[in-house]
């Protein structure tokens, strides 16, 4: 290789910053660089077999993909070579020396905010390349890109301090190597054996062989032997796979250092063949929650070619916390992501994907239940979008969904639908549930006082997407679902008699209050619901609650101005105080108060807190209004 041209440049300011940050956040798993070069290798591999289906040309020469990796101890170097796709100069500028990535902000903020960093974050962003400088104190990036003359070969070289260069070289074949001049503490990397147990425990399920010098007499030699399975695992019989094999795979392709929770590897024939390889983690990456419209993690492959990431595709939102691998063999090799969205076989892949790990939940749900809850955890949230997004499953979703309730101990939400209806009192007919800001709001909201007296269950709800949610979900196995805090309870006929006699007593007080407060609320009834507390807030049977519309406003939403029901327990001393009260502004302090506590108890921020005091100073005191 001849040097033609030498270039200094210096790097985007994010990819110094996260050079820095990777050095010295992620010490304890410095191990991960021989993984994630041994990725973007195969990545390359993979890159190469797509593109020569329309080149056929380019693997004329070197058709057997393969990843080699040496060891030189007097240089102090560790070398990863591929002969996949390579890289033009223009594309390792775009590659090495910056980070084309939304999330390079986010990534460097999280990094930033703890003293050290998961190594799960490396490979999220695209930035697996720089762990390599863990452990090398400069990396040297040899590579021509596939189809290109010998003399556009070109070499990266950098110490990570802030600056590269590029040289442009005569290289004979395509391909990429990369060259690690290790660091003095990190001659570990530099024994063949180390270097073999760590292909071996995160690269054995690279579909390329991944090769090494063969050892004479403790030295390495001309010869080469592949020291990975370099098997696609997802073509294998599941008989002679073991669950190591298995986690081993999770990991590689997750780039996750925990177990897999569960997974479901199926092969389906017939009209459409597919291999479907699919894994539930055990925990949510730190970036999850931002990934709806972005997602990885399910690859596709047609006939072991891999083709894109395409979570999107093949499966909803609401399971995209699933990893694995779709492998097709009826999909023609040349689909692109919009063919790819048309295509009726893609739908019937989806389908099934989508049944197979409701099925899997499902299954864990019963069989193992400590799993489930840590599974719920993680990704309960996620899941209960499906209840508005998948109507079709939207049954076998809610079986799945797990809640808080007034029978249930602590706030951990372990109470299934189906538990529910288990416990239901005789002539029950409608799931209660209440929706709040928090659990503490919807297990001592006053709504709930008449059936908890009664010894009817009340499912807690208070995830923000749990009102939105409840809109789409209202019945399960032939019950109705229905609001605490909205619309009318329904009485026997004994209650309703009582209700009725308490009307006409509380007549005159539900007047004044309805006078005293005006527009502020809509209405005044004496309440159904209570039986200790003074008054509550209530909404129509469609209305939205009250916190969702806070939220919402919040964000920045119109919402068209609606006032609530005030409902009263005329029983309670507060209301029997205004019914008698005869001065108009301790009236009025009464009437405001009694609204007040009820927005309060709802979770509600008061409009004037400060008078809100001092009105109850007054009441508490008996001091005449100022």
């Amino acid at each position: 290789m001849i040097t033609a041209t030498t270039e200094t440049r210096k790097f985007e300011a994010e990819v110094a910053q996260v050079l820095h940050l990777v050095t010295h956040s992620l010490y304890s798993h410095k191990d991960i660089f021989l993984r994630e070069l041994v990725s973007n290798a195969s990545d390359a591999c993979d890159k190469l077999r797509f593109e020569s289906i329309a080149q056929p040309q380019w693997l004329s020469d070197d058709s057997e993909l393969r990843i080699d990796i040496s060891v030189d101890k007097e240089a102090r170097t560790l070398s990863v070579h591929d002969n996949g796709i390579g890289m033009s100069r223009d594309e390792l500028i775009a590659n090495l020396g910056t980070i084309a990535s939304s999330g390079t902000r986010r990534y460097l903020e999280s990094l930033a905010a703890e003293s050290k960093a998961d190594s799960r974050l490396i490979g999220q962003f695209g930035v697996g390349f720089y762990s390599a400088f863990v452990v090398a104190d400069k990396v040297t990036v040899v590579s021509r890109r596939a189809g290109s003359d010998a003399a556009e070969g070109v070499r990266w070289e950098s110490d990570g301090k802030g600056e590269y260069t590029l040289d442009t070289l005569d290289v004979a074949r395509r391909g990429t190597t990369v060259v690690l001049h290790l660091k003095e503490d990190e001659s570990e990397f530099l024994e063949a054996w180390k270097v073999r147990s760590l292909v071996s425990r995160y690269s054995e399920h690279i579909g390329f062989p991944i090769r090494m010098p063969k050892e004479v007499d403790g030295k390495p030699g001309d010869e080469w032997e592949v020291v990975n399975s370099a098997s696609a695992l997802w073509t294998r019989p599941k008989n002679e796979l073991a669950d190591t094999d298995y986690q081993n795979f999770y990991k590689s392709l997750s780039h996750d250092f925990s177990d897999a929770l569960a997974w479901t590897h199926n092969r389906v024939e017939g009209n459409q063949n597919f291999t479907s390889l699919l894994f539930v983690p055990a925990k949510a990456p730190f970036d999850f929650m931002n990934g709806r419209e972005e997602r990885k993690g399910l690859k596709l492959y047609i006939r072991r070619v891999f083709i894109m990431d395409a979570s999107e595709q093949l499966l909803p939102a609401y399971l995209r916390f699933v990893r694995g691998v779709v492998d097709s063999d009826d999909l023609p090799l040349n689909v692109s992501r919009e063919i790819l969205q048309q295509n009726r076989q893609v739908e019937r892949i989806k389908g099934a994907c989508t049944k197979r790990v409701l099925d899997l939940l499902d299954k864990l749900a019963k069989d193992e239940a400590d799993k489930y809850v840590t599974f719920w955890n993680a990704f309960g949230g996620v899941l209960k979008e499906g209840i508005a997004e998948d109507a079709g499953n939207r049954e076998r979703i809610a079986k799945l969904l797990r809640f808080a309730s007034t029978h249930s101990e602590g706030t951990a939400p372990s109470v299934s639908l189906d538990d529910y209806i288990g416990r239901m009192q005789v002539g029950q007919d409608v799931i209660w549930y209440i929706t709040a800001d928090s659990h503490a709001a919807a297990k001592g909201s006053p709504q709930l006082e008449s059936l908890r007296a009664k010894g009817v269950e009340v499912l807690l709800m208070s995830d923000r997407i749990d009102e939105w949610m409840a809109g789409y979900l209202t019945e399960y196995a032939g019950k109705k679902l229905r609001h605490v805090g909205k619309g009318e309870i329904e009485l026997d006929a004994a209650d309703a008699e009582a209700h009725k006699a308490s009307e006409e007593a509380a007549s005159g007080v539900v007047a004044k209050l309805k006078e005293l407060l005006g527009e502020r609320v809509s209405d005044v009834k004496v309440s159904r619901r209570l039986t200790e507390s003074p008054s509550c807030l209530v909404l129509d049977e469609y209305d939205m609650a009250l916190h969702l519309r806070r939220v919402l406003k919040q964000s920045g939403h119109e919402m068209p101005d609606s006032a609530p029901v005030l409902e009263i327990n005329p029983a309670h001393a507060l209301l029997k105080r205004l019914e008698a009260e005869a001065d108009p502004e301790r009236s009025k302090d009464l009437a405001l108060l009694l609204l007040e506590q009820a927005q309060v108890a709802e979770g509600a921020q008061l409009d004037d807190p400060a008078a809100f005091v001092r009105r109850l100073n007054r009441i508490l005191l008996g001091t005449p209004t100022a």
